[in-house]
């Protein structure tokens, strides 16, 4: 059993008044043993270093420890020191709950939940293990320049001064808003200078921020439908009243009823979320009218428009707005890897004094050495080049997805003209439902994800999201083999 060496001082509960020292370390420590907050192989503190702690004569320590080894919780080895025992005896006296496991705690009946405590919902994370046809949601990470980066940060590592290891505004590292804010306007046609640009940890800081700023329970925000869950939860929390939005192929349906008296409207206007239509120019500027003249206020999610594949780029809807309708957001996890919780809010700049107050009492920060590093890889020319080699690489993959869907899913899904994004949407036919082709398609361990769960109501008919950027060519045809194989027999009694 490896020996582990005691890093930090040992933490005994109060000892009760009248209670004898020895007693109470020898109880204490015992405790700690078989919480397991002192570990098999764990090295106690010496008996000196305990002494002066906890104010005590080193021989009430030696009494506890040798009580201690009597019964077989510690053991001694001569010039190295004392260590929990690799097998406690009260593990071989156990029955029925596992070693180690954590004895459940009382509620407390006097506890109360806030309002947002108790409506706030989890939200689902990225799915672990192997990457399968068709994940949706993800970058190729095994494209990803792992090597690259790890150069870049060890050389920002190397250059760290003082100020890097200490703190920066709450809207950010200025380096990183300069060079988010030259990509945006470059590449996105969105109208902003640096200090307008908040960097986050990815879409989900950013709603949340509008939530604070913009909404009081009861207010009405209106969503696309089908839409973004994680941006319905965000709100629901807030104890806003999220109302859905019907879609046609030009987005969203701006004569909806849903519409009326919104605080806020929440928009996917380049590609739109999970449908992939893009809003035409005329629904664009009819939005921005709409929003105008009510006062309501417009987040447009940019998330995943750096991959276009065919017709015209589709400048940002922020860049057509005059009047400081819109919030635009966007986050690098889908472009480089999730595990990097940086993206950015580009709000109006007569708000930012307050977003920065907000952002400096909610988390200070995003994490400044992380902020640094993705600022040299930007204004190094490696990202840009990064996006450049993913969306070739993107498009050959749709391209074999459509190919393949054609010869082996035809009557069974009908795959959508997608022109932007990391993933797409097949719709059923002959009347199949999302869920149970879903079923049929992970028993064959194929990811599909059903329209219908991330719409209010009805959708009709189903369709399956399916993600191609994360998955090479041979497994898409793999995949769509199986998924081919797995709708068959339904079809059949459908």
């Amino acid at each position: 059993m490896a020996r582990q060496l005691s890093r930090f001082p040992l933490m005994l509960p109060p000892r009760r008044p009248g209670t004898p020292a020895t007693q109470w370390l020898y109880a204490a420590l015992r405790a700690a043993i078989l919480e397991r907050r002192l570990r098999p192989g764990a090295r106690l503190p010496a008996t000196r270093e305990l002494a002066a702690y906890y104010r005590l004569s080193r021989g009430t320590i030696v009494s506890a420890f040798d009580q201690l080894k009597a019964e077989g919780y510690v053991e001694a080895s001569v010039g190295s020191g004392t260590y929990v025992a690799g097998v406690l005896p009260d593990r071989l006296l156990e029955v029925g709950r596992k070693a180690g496991a954590p004895v459940p705690a009382e509620r407390s009946r006097s506890r109360r939940l806030s309002h947002y405590g108790r409506r706030v919902r989890p939200f689902e994370s990225l799915r672990l293990g192997p990457i399968r046809a068709f994940r949706a949601n993800l970058p190729a990470l095994d494209l990803f320049p792992t090597a690259l980066w790890a150069q870049v940060t060890t050389r920002r590592l190397r250059q760290a001064t003082m100020d890097l290891l200490l703190t920066c505004g709450p809207m950010g590292y200025p380096p990183l808003q300069e060079a988010v804010a030259d990509y945006l306007t470059t590449s996105r046609g969105v109208r902003c200078v640096a200090g307008q640009v908040a960097i986050v940890s990815g879409v989900q800081e950013a709603l949340d921020l509008v939530a604070r700023l913009f909404l009081d329970p009861g207010d009405r925000v209106a969503m696309e439908n089908p839409g973004y869950p994680g941006a319905t939860l965000v709100f629901r929390a807030f104890g806003a009243n999220v109302t859905p939005v019907r879609l046609d192929e030009e987005g969203i349906v701006l004569g909806d009823s849903a519409l009326r008296g919104a605080r806020l409207v929440y928009v996917t206007p380049a590609h739109q979320f999970p449908l992939g239509v893009s809003m035409s120019l005329a629904r664009r500027l009819a939005l921005l009218e709409w929003a105008r003249s009510t006062g309501a206020v417009i987040f447009e999610d940019d998330y995943d428009s750096e991959y276009r594949y065919a017709g015209r780029p589709v400048p940002a809807l922020q860049g057509l707005d005059r009047h400081g309708q819109v919030l635009f957001a966007g986050s690098f996890s889908k472009v480089l890897f999730p595990s990097l919780r940086l993206g950015y809010l580009v709000v109006p700049l007569d708000l930012v004094d307050r977003f920065a107050a907000a952002r400096s009492i909610v988390n200070r920060h995003a994490p400044l050495l992380d902020q640094a590093v993705l600022a040299d890889f930007i204004t190094g020319g490696h990202f840009g080049r990064h996006i450049r080699r993913m969306r070739a690489m993107y498009a050959e993959r749709l391209s074999v997805l459509l190919e393949s869907a054609k010869q082996d899913l035809a009557g069974l899904l009908d795959i959508s003209g997608v022109e932007a994004g990391i993933q797409t949407v097949g719709w059923l036919r002959g009347g199949l439902g999302g869920e149970s082709a879903a079923s049929v398609a992970a028993r064959r361990e194929v990811e599909v994800t059903p329209v219908s769960r991330y719409a209010t109501g009805r959708v009709a008919p189903d369709g399956l999201v399916l993600g191609f950027a994360a998955v090479d060519p041979p497994e898409i045809r793999w995949g769509v083999r199986e998924l081919a194989a797995a709708l068959e027999p339904i079809a059949g009694r459908s």
